[in-house]
């Protein structure tokens, strides 16, 4: 029986990762058309679609977004949006909207009445363009954890992402808020992406006061703990990867998480792993002459402009890096981009000094693996150029 779960719940995961969108042909009615039928996605769309087409353009995002990607934070009543257009690509954030209202505390919800928001791994499983709260997307409470954790006889449902800032146990955010969250979603669906994943964490993992709230209601009840630290690993994988965990249940409704970091703080015996693992072995080279003056500098694969995104992305993904109780960082990095445009001899002038949690090593692991620049330039020939470049990492 728990193996027929696994495979259920692997397969389910499968079509969230990895449905393509299907072809259309003709005059076929999509799902955009469909929604057009009612007064208020229609005026949503009307309105919306222009201004959702510019902040995309804003942030170099392909509109409309083939895949997105829903998460929520109960205690920080944050909910994110992430998207992207293919299916191997990463996923990227578009926008954080402020969730307006919570019911219950957190920990996920077990019975119907108990007023609490759930928590776990879910997808949209209902469009309500008739919402008593204007409109709402619904999600697929109660799911195979929940049928086996929760009151067998009522453990609830009718759990969704709504207008009107009230609930009684949904997510609730403003009016403005879900039309755009409902449009982007029926774009989605409407290019084949049919079940668009919705996961519900207790806090944001890398914030430091949200985690120690955490902590004190779990320090008393030890399978709270173990079901947060689950819930962790997912929001760790998705952290470092920015791609969608493979999550199984197990025969007693545990969610089992598939190829958790190594740097997973929640997991003594693989902390101990990490405390003991020797330093990484980073790209080292005689390099002979290195220029002081040069008539051009090295540039970065793309310019300028796409050295910037990726320092913007790299400060981000080393947030789930920072060591225990850290929360901010400047970083100082020197290195030399060889004449044949590979950056190596990396060198850390300022950063973490306590680097019990390989930090620095990780951060200069991923700056080796930045791609071939093209060289430094002088009297019209290649040379070897140093470079001093600051980082900051901050958990938000």
């Amino acid at each position: 029986m728990k193996n027929l779960v696994l495979l259920f719940f692997l397969l389910l995961n499968f079509m969230l990762l990895q449905a393509q969108p299907p072809s259309r042909g003709g005059n076929s009615f999509s799902f955009i058309d469909y929604q057009k039928t009612f007064p208020r996605p229609s005026e949503a769309l009307q309105r919306k679609v222009d201004t959702l087409q510019k902040q995309f353009a804003e942030k170099k995002l392909q509109w409309p977004a083939k895949y997105i990607y829903i998460r929520s934070f109960k205690y920080d009543s944050q909910l994110e949006v992430w998207v992207k257009n293919e299916i191997g690509a990463s996923f990227q954030l578009f926008k954080t909207y402020k969730v307006c209202a919570l019911a219950g505390t957190l920990g996920p919800k077990r019975m119907e009445g108990d007023y609490q928001v759930p928590e776990g791994f879910y997808y949209i499983s209902e469009f309500n363009p008739r919402s008593n709260y204007y409109l709402s997307l619904g999600i697929n409470y109660p799911n195979l954890s929940d049928r086996v954790l929760s009151d067998s006889l009522r453990p609830g449902s009718e759990i969704f992402i709504h207008g009107s800032c009230v609930t009684v146990g949904c997510i609730p955010i403003t009016d403005q808020q879900i039309d755009e969250l409902y449009i982007l979603a029926a774009y989605a669906k409407d290019q084949g992406q049919d079940f668009i994943p919705v996961h519900i964490f207790p806090v944001r993992f890398n914030k430091e006061k949200s985690v120690k709230y955490l902590e004190t209601l779990t320090k008393d009840d030890p399978s709270l703990k173990k079901f947060a630290d689950r819930l962790e690993d997912a929001y760790d994988y998705f952290e470092k990867y920015k791609q969608l965990p493979v999550v199984m249940i197990g025969g007693k409704g545990e969610y089992i998480i598939n190829d958790v970091p190594a740097n997973k703080k929640s997991e003594p015996v693989a902390e101990e792993k990490k405390m003991k693992k020797p330093p990484m072995i980073h790209k080292t080279r005689n390099v002979g002459t290195i220029a002081d003056a040069v008539h051009q500098w090295p540039k970065f694969p793309g310019g300028n402009e796409a050295f910037t995104k990726y320092l913007d992305q790299l400060s981000h993904d080393m947030v789930a890096y920072l060591p225990k109780g850290v929360t901010k960082a400047h970083i100082q990095i020197e290195f030399i981009v060889d004449k044949d445009g590979v950056p190596v001899n990396f060198k850390l002038l300022k950063g973490i000094k306590d680097d019990e949690d390989f930090f620095n090593d990780e951060l200069i692991a991923r700056m080796e693996n930045m791609g071939t620049w093209q060289p430094a330039i002088l009297h019209d020939k290649p040379v070897a150029k140093k470079l001093v470049q600051t980082i900051t990492v901050e958990a938000k």
